[in-house]
């Protein structure tokens, strides 16, 4: 199978862009559940023609549901889904669990692909999204060529990449930088783009630090298709149709003739949007400056003077056939004419005309029936083989001719422009299930064990969670907490390339022998490589829980528990139900990205981040960010204000929670201490200088 192009269609508009210019997909949103929100997007009204127009011409559509949802939007949701499926899309693209879990049982037969908000970067997130009932998974943008074709060469479903467009400084679906700053989520489709604004260091110039270029996989087309990619991605359903049918052109052109785009047309492309160039992204495994750039006027002045050329691709009329058809005419004395026309997918549709007349003065020859039929100019079919049975000395009219062709080709159309039957099932949310009435147990989070001091443990925390490889380093202190009958769970990284996977597994034996009995897990890989290991599965917030269908899905992959999303409100937590055991963080610097590019290395030019040793990155409020390494270079971003709530025990009792996370990162071993008092013990409660409620009283959009 040769490499789909996939094109964003922001608009009804870019859609035609795309599809004239040769996309053999489009993706788009309708409604109010899809990541590109302040997209135009197709409304509902032209949501059945967006589908037909694209069915008709052989254009498959991917519609985005790719948000995370709330119980009172997953109900709202369901006419949505029936109606994409009644309609004939042909997937479904879509980030929350419940909404996975909400569309099996409704469209049965509606084909889901996970979106990159899944944060699928491994063959156990594959796996995990093949036992979802998903058929198809968007990598992160973050993997190298090597990783990629690791996991293709192993999937059991099919894979789709990136291949153009804006690159986020965070994994998709792990960033949480636009709510916390200004109540807008991009899980939710309304990022703000703070990435994009000026940071500083500590005495430094303020600049673009989080900014990267645009990606483009140029250069890289073969080995994608050669990994066993079936279809690269154009991002873009916040830009113009130009963007569209330009980007779209030239990777179509591009695979269409088996080669790279050339010099020329990614100049072209560069004028029409790029951020100070391009960059291959982390395809080929290198990081660091040369990735980084932003917007300037200039750049936008060229983009004006390329979109009249760009148009051209979409608005030369007529139309171009883009959908090749076999022909097949039959005139025998004593019988009707007959005509079959069989479209190259498959479809066919076949009418009869009156009977031919001998003919008086000339015979009708074949080659003029012949040159009659290939004219099927302003439709979208092209004659590609026609043949012609045509006894002698016949009179067949070219008006009939002609007609029999139009009847032929209206009814192909209609044929082709057809929804594919499909199941209607049955979804209920289920029973409602409180959540736990008793006072909620308590969870310490140490990012250091010399965090974790006797005065701590005296307040019995339920659980004590650590870094994984925290954990390991100092398995000796763990195992003594262990047989004191402290529970320690040790804490998995977000992101763990395969490659990383052997080094985990001997930092994971090493917890095992310290007597670490649970894992927190954020990521789906988790539930598929470690669901058999022997440890207890605690979801994290990573996995985006947000509805009670979520907590389900969870559950059935095999997780314990799980920890509630940090974007929900107090008044959606008390209302949903508690299938399974749940966490909220209670206190902390929420963590607001993780990056695949070390941020802190862009200090000095070289590497000096360690667990151990953080940064700070500071906005223009002045405020700052802490950053601190993970392993393999990657970095966390922690809000700058510390949520707090000790002071809110009421609030935190009625939320039906089983436990309360304390999450420590900058905080000193005293600190640690004097902060868990309060929230166990209504011990000296005194509100920090700087703190923040999260957006637990306020809501996100």
């Amino acid at each position: 199978m040769p490499l789909e192009i996939l094109s964003p269609a922001g608009s009804f508009e870019a859609m035609q862009a795309a599809v004239r210019a040769g996309a053999d997909a489009v993706y788009f949103g309708t409604g109010e559940l899809n990541a590109r929100r302040n997209a135009k997007n197709i409304s509902a009204d032209e949501l059945s023609e967006a589908l037909r127009y694209c069915r008709l011409r052989g254009v498959k559509t991917y519609v985005t549901v790719n948000t995370l949802v709330t119980d009172r939007e997953l109900e709202a949701a369901c006419g949505l889904v029936s109606r994409l499926s009644e309609l004939g899309a042909d997937a479904v693209i879509v980030q929350d669990l419940g909404m996975v879990r909400m569309m099996r049982a409704l469209a049965p037969d509606l084909p889901l692909h996970g979106s990159t908000q899944m944060t699928v970067h491994s063959l156990g997130g594959v796996l995990s999204a093949q036992r979802l009932g998903l058929s198809r998974v968007v990598l992160s943008r973050e993997l190298p060529l090597e990783q990629i074709r690791f996991i293709c060469e192993r999937s059991p479903i099919e894979i789709e990449v990136f291949c153009h467009g804006a690159l986020c400084m965070s994994y998709s679906g792990q960033c949480y930088l636009s709510s916390a700053i200004g109540g807008r989520s991009g899980n939710r489709g309304l990022c703000a783009q703070p990435c994009r604004m000026n940071y500083s260091f500590f005495g430094g110039t303020p600049s673009p630090l989080l900014s990267l270029k645009d990606l483009s996989a140029a250069g890289h087309l073969g080995e994608l298709e050669r990994a066993g990619v079936c279809c690269l991605k154009i991002e873009g359903r916040m830009k113009r149709p130009e963007y569209v049918a330009l980007a779209t052109k030239t990777y179509k052109d591009a695979v269409r003739e088996g080669r790279e785009p050339t010099a020329r047309e990614m100049e072209l492309l560069r004028a029409v949007f790029s951020r100070g160039g391009f960059t291959d992204g982390y395809l080929t495994g290198k990081k660091g400056e040369g990735m980084f750039g932003v917007r300037d006027e200039q750049s936008a002045r060229q983009a004006r003077e390329v979109y009249q050329k760009a148009q051209e691709i979409y608005t030369a009329q007529p139309e171009p056939p883009c959908v090749m058809a076999d022909m097949e005419f039959c005139a025998r004395a004593g019988g009707p004419v007959r005509l079959s026309v069989r479209d190259e997918d498959g479809f066919e549709y076949r009418a009869e005309g009156l009977a031919p007349e001998p003919a008086r003065t000339r015979a009708t020859t074949a080659d003029e029936v012949e040159s009659g039929l290939r004219k099927t100019g302003g439709t979208v079919f092209a004659p590609r083989r026609v043949s012609v049975e045509l006894d002698e000395g016949l009179r067949v009219p070219m008006s009939a001719v002609n007609a029999l062709r139009r009847r032929c080709l209206d009814g192909l159309a209609a044929v082709r422009a057809k929804p594919p039957e499909r199941r209607a099932g049955q979804w209920q949310p289920g029973l409602h299930r409180g959540g736990n009435r008793a006072q909620p147990g308590y969870i310490v989070s140490c990012l250091r064990l010399e965090q974790v001091t006797p005065a701590l443990l005296d307040l019995h925390p339920d659980w004590l969670y650590l870094p994984l490889r925290e954990a390991a380093k100092h398995k000796d202190a763990v195992r003594a907490l262990a047989r004191a009958g402290q529970k320690v769970a040790a804490v998995l990284d977000r992101i763990t390339f395969d490659s990383e996977w052997p080094g985990q597994i001997e930092l994971l034996r090493a917890c095992r022998e310290a007597g670490v009995s649970a894992l927190v897990c954020g990521n789906l890989a988790h539930a598929a490589l470690l669901g058999s290991l022997g440890f207890e599965l605690r979801g994290d917030f990573g996995l985006g829980v947000m509805n009670s269908q979520t907590l389900k899905e969870l559950k059935a992959l095999g997780f314990c528990s799980a920890t509630l999303s940090f974007e929900l409100s107090f008044a959606r937590i008390r209302a949903m139900s508690h299938g399974m055991p749940t966490e909220l963080i209670a206190y902390g610097r929420l963590p607001l990205m993780v990056t695949e590019n070390c941020v802190i290395r862009r200090r000095s030019g070289e590497c000096t981040c360690s667990p151990e040793r953080g940064e700070g990155l500071i906005d223009k409020t002045g405020r700052s960010f802490p950053l601190f390494a993970e392993s393999g270079h990657r970095n966390t971003l922690y809000n700058a204000d510390k949520l707090y709530l000790a002071d809110k025990a009421d609030d935190l009792r009625t939320l039906g929670v089983s436990h309360l996370r304390l999450s420590f990162t900058t905080e000193n071993a005293r600190d640690c201490r004097d902060i868990a008092a309060a929230y166990m013990l209504g011990e000296n409660i005194r509100l920090p200088e700087r703190m923040t409620r999260g957006l637990y009283y306020r809501g996100v959009e």
